[in-house]
C-alpha cells in the first residue's frame, strides 16, 4: 500500500469544447466565454493509498464510530418501530442538502402514491436508494452503486437511472459550458476505471472505518459518475459501508441530518479533499455523526412519548387491531383504508373499525373531507418529524 504524509491532489487537463447549444441562440458574450478548451479534473487513483491523518482526527473518528454503534444498539429492540422513520428522516435530510425540501406530510402522501409534490417524490426515491444501499451492503461493487442510483431516479428520470454519465458535467457556473464552473469532474471516459478503483479502496480492511467511509464518499463525489443524483447516491453509499462493515446493524443513523447543520463546512471539506487534504471530510463526517445521534435520540424520545400518551387516550380493548394501527402511525403517519387493511391483513372496506377508535381519541384526523378515498393523519407524529428536520437545518 502507498502511504506518506500527503494525499494526492487533483490536477486538470485541457479538453476541447463543442457547445451543445446552437450559437444563434446565445449572445456573443456567452459564445466568447464558452469557446475554446476547458479544464477537467484528473482524479488520482486511491485503491493502494493509505491516508495519514492527524491523531486528533483519528481519535474523533473513532469516538464517532463508537457513538454510531451505541445509537444503533439502543434501538435494537425497537427496530420495527423506528427503522423506517429513521431511514425516511435520513433520506429527507440528504435531499435537503440538494435543496429538495419537503415537509413530513408531503413525503407521507408521496409514499402513498401522490405525485403532486415533486420534491416529496424525490425524497421517496431517496428512501428507495437507501433501502437498496442497505440491502446491497454485503455486495458493494459497481453494479450495487448503479442499483442504488436506479432506485433513486428510476421513477422520475428513467432515461439516466443506473447509467454512468456519457458526457462532461460540471458544478456551478452556467448551463452553456464548463468554463466558469466551480468544479469540473473528470471526463466521462474515466468514470468506470475510477469507480473500479474506488470499489477496491472500499473493500480494504486496514483503514479506520469512519475515515475510510468519509474518503470513499469524497472520492465518489469527486468522480461524479452520474448525470444527476450523485450527492444522494454518495450519501447512501455511506450507509452501505456502515452496514456492510457491521458498525450499524439495526437502524439508519441520520448522518445527513448532521451534515445538513453546516452544509458550507461539508462542501468546503469536499473541496479540501480535492486539494489533497482528506482530514477535513473525515472530521466533518465525525462531527455530523455526533449531531445525528443527538437529533435522532430527540426524535425517538418524542415518538416514544407520543405513543405512551396514546395508551391513555385510545379506548380499545387489549389486543384490538387499533393498537397495531397506532404502532403503524409511528412509521407511516398518513394512512388510508388500503394502507391500514394491508397492515392488518383485512379488506380495505373493513379498516374503518380499526381507524375509528384512533379518530375518536384525536390520534388520527381525517383531512380530505371526501366520502371516498379518505385519508387520515397523525398530526403529533408529523410535527415530531418536522421538528427533527428543523433542528437539522437550523444552521444550514
Amino acid at each position: 500500500m502507498v502511504s506518506g504524509a500527503g494525499w494526492p491532489k487533483l490536477s486538470t487537463k485541457l479538453r476541447p469544447w463543442t457547445p451543445s447549444v446552437p450559437p444563434e441562440l446565445v449572445s456573443a458574450g456567452v459564445r466568447r466565454t464558452h469557446s475554446g478548451s476547458y479544464r477537467a479534473a484528473v482524479v488520482p487513483l486511491i485503491a493502494d493509498r493509505t491516508p495519514q491523518l492527524p491523531m486528533d482526527v483519528i481519535a474523533m473518528a473513532q469516538e464517532a464510530s463508537v457513538e454510531i454503534a451505541r445509537f444503533d444498539a439502543e434501538l435494537a429492540a425497537e427496530v420495527a418501530l423506528f427503522a423506517s422513520v429513521l431511514l425516511r428522516s435520513e433520506s429527507a435530510s440528504s435531499a435537503m442538502i440538494e435543496n429538495l425540501t419537503s415537509g413530513a406530510t408531503a413525503i407521507a402522501l408521496a409514499e402513498l402514491g401522490s405525485t403532486e409534490n415533486r420534491n416529496a417524490s424525490e425524497v421517496v426515491g431517496n428512501v428507495a436508494a437507501m433501502r437498496a444501499a442497505l440491502d446491497l451492503a454485503e455486495h458493494l461493487d459497481a453494479n450495487a452503486i448503479r442499483t442504488m442510483h436506479t432506485a433513486l431516479l428510476g421513477d422520475l428520470h428513467p432515461d439516466i437511472a443506473g447509467r454512468w454519465r456519457g458526457e462532461q458535467v460540471w458544478i456551478g457556473g452556467t448551463s452553456f459550458g464548463p468554463h466558469q464552473a466551480m468544479f469540473v469532474p473528470p471526463h466521462h471516459e474515466h468514470v468506470e476505471p475510477l469507480i473500479d478503483d474506488l470499489v477496491a479502496f472500499m473493500t480494504r480492511t486496514d483503514i479506520p472505518l469512519l475515515a475510510q467511509v468519509a474518503i470513499a464518499h469524497a472520492q465518489f463525489e469527486t468522480i461524479h459518475p452520474f448525470p444527476d443524483g450523485n450527492g444522494r447516491t454518495g450519501r447512501a453509499l455511506i450507509h452501505s459501508m456502515l452496514r456492510g462493515y457491521g458498525l450499524t446493524q439495526n437502524v439508519t443513523v441520520p448522518v445527513s441530518a448532521g451534515l445538513l447543520t453546516d452544509t458550507n463546512a461539508y462542501f468546503d471539506a469536499l473541496t479540501a479533499y480535492r486539494e489533497g487534504e482528506p482530514s477535513k471530510i473525515v472530521q466533518r463526517l465525525a462531527d455530523a455523526s455526533f449531531e445525528a445521534t443527538m437529533n435522532g435520540r430527540q426524535l425517538v424520545a418524542a415518538l416514544r412519548e407520543i405513543r405512551a400518551r396514546w395508551n391513555d387516550t385510545i379506548k380499545a380493548r387489549q389486543g384490538a387491531s387499533a393498537w397495531r394501527v397506532a404502532d403503524l402511525l409511528l412509521r407511516q403517519p398518513v394512512v388510508d383504508a388500503a394502507t391500514v387493511g394491508a397492515e392488518l391483513g383485512i379488506a380495505p372496506q373493513n379498516a374503518q373499525r380499526a381507524i375509528a377508535p384512533l379518530a375518536e381519541a384525536g390520534v388520527l384526523t381525517e383531512f380530505t373531507g371526501l366520502r371516498r378515498n379518505r385519508m387520515w393523519q397523525a398530526r403529533e407524529v408529523l410535527t415530531a418529524l418536522d421538528d427533527f428536520a428543523a433542528r437539522a437545518g437550523r444552521r444550514a
